[in-house]
Formats: structure tokens, sequence, C-alpha cells
């Protein structure tokens, strides 16, 4: 009955919200929609890092009625609409939450560790930092300053992250087609070679006809034919007598 209740007092809430949202605002939050950074879904949705599914969902309601086509008159709304859906789709997938969250955690070790070295430069906040035994970190990574280095660090680490997968995706390309062409050369190659197989086993029987009517008549002369003299080593007319060679 409780959850019941605190649904309707979301669905009067949202409503009377929207009945206060002048056109303005709306063309407004298009325009700041399309120009949040394209990797991450946290921005698209103006949600903080450490936002719950349940977060996720109500902040995904509230702005795409906000921008809906049907409710709002920007000729870019559609575009908007669907960025946000699509950022929604990704915090709720459990592996690209956990890759975008990864990459949080990354970019706040560095902003600590960069801290970190500051503060041995600066001797008072050290010292300070000691006595409040981490609170004052603790306010400081609350500050909308750290916010703000937070949220570029993690754009610059999603930037490279997607450069290294581009590059990956066209060494993968490239080798795929490598591999494509190799296989259609050699698909060539076998072609050819069975043409020529065929070719050969085709005239099979012409070449040994042929060779068998060479075999038959290959002696014998063809009519009209004019044969060579053959020699003789005695003339029957006794007009020419081989001699004998002397040796010696």
């Amino acid at each position: 009955m409780g959850e019941t209740s605190s649904t309707v007092d979301d669905d009067f809430l949202l409503k009377a919200f929207f009945a206060e949202v002048s056109e303005v605002e709306r063309d407004n939050e298009v325009l700041r929609i399309l120009s949040c950074f394209k990797l991450n879904p946290f921005e698209y949705l103006n949600l903080p890092f450490d936002s719950s599914i349940d977060d996720v969902k109500k902040q995904y309601r509230k702005l795409s009625l906000m921008v809906h086509p049907d409710k709002c008159n920007h000729p870019q709304a559609k575009e908007a609409f669907g960025a946000l859906a699509k950022a929604q789709q990704l915090l709720l997938d459990q592996n690209e939450r956990d890759y975008l969250l990864s990459q949080v955690n990354s970019a706040k070790e560095e902003l600590r560790a960069k801290r970190k070295k500051q503060l041995k430069k600066d001797t008072a906040s050290k010292i300070k930092s000691l006595v409040e035994e981490g609170k004052y970190d603790q306010q400081y990574e609350k500050s909308e300053e750290f916010q703000q280095e937070l949220k570029m660090k993690v754009r610059e680490l999603l930037t490279e992250q997607e450069w290294r997968r581009r590059k990956m995706q066209m060494r993968i390309s490239e080798e795929e087609g490598r591999l494509k062409k190799d296989e259609e050369e050699q698909k060539e190659m076998w072609k050819r070679k069975r043409e020529h197989e065929e070719e050969w086993e085709g005239t099979r029987e012409k070449r040994v006809s042929s060779w068998r009517d060479f075999m038959k008549g290959g002696k014998k002369t063809k009519k009209g034919e004019i044969r060579p003299p053959k020699l003789k080593t005695e003339d029957p007319n006794k007009s020419y007598v081989q001699r004998p060679v002397k040796r010696g």
C-alpha cells in the first residue's frame, strides 16, 4: 500500500512539475543533452556517479517526459529523447555500468595521487589532513571543485579507452580483410586448377584418338607425299661400288 502511495505521489509531483515547465526550459534541456560527452551516460541523465538504479529510472522518466517529441517543439527533441533512452539502457546494463564505474574509480585514484603530491608542498593543508584523519579529504571530494575535476578526468579516461578499442577494431578489421583476401585468392587458384583439369580431361579422348591414328598410319606414305630416296651402300646396276676403307 505504501509503495502504491509513493508511486501516486511521484506521478502527482511530475505532473505538477511539467505544468510549470516552459517551452524555453524544454528547449534548453534538449540543447544540454545534445552537448553532453557521448561516452558518459551519467552526463546525459545529469546524475552523479554514485547514483543508484532507482535514481537512473526516476531521472530518465523525468527528463524523457520533458523532451518527449510530443511535448517539446524543438526540432532535435527526438534526437535528445533517443540519447536519454540509450543512456538509461547503458546504466541498467550491469556490464556497462561496471565498466563505467571502474573508469570512475581509476579517475579518483589519479586525482587522489595528484592531490597527495600537492599536499606535500602545502604544509598547513597536510597537517590539517592528518589531524582530521581523512575527513579533510572526504570533504574535498564532495566539493564542486573535485566533482568537476572528476568529471573531466573520467572523460579523459573514457576517451583513451575508446581510442584503444577503435584501434583494436581497426587491426581486427584489417586482419579479417587480409584473411578474406587470402581465402579468395586461394579459392581462385583452386578454381583455375579445377578448370584446367576439367579442360585436360575433356580433351582426353581427342588426344588418345590422335595418338592411335599416328601409331596406325605414322609409317605409311600419305597420298601425294614424295618420300626421299634411301641411301644404299651398293648400286644394283654396279655403277657404284663402295670400296672398303683401308686401315693402318
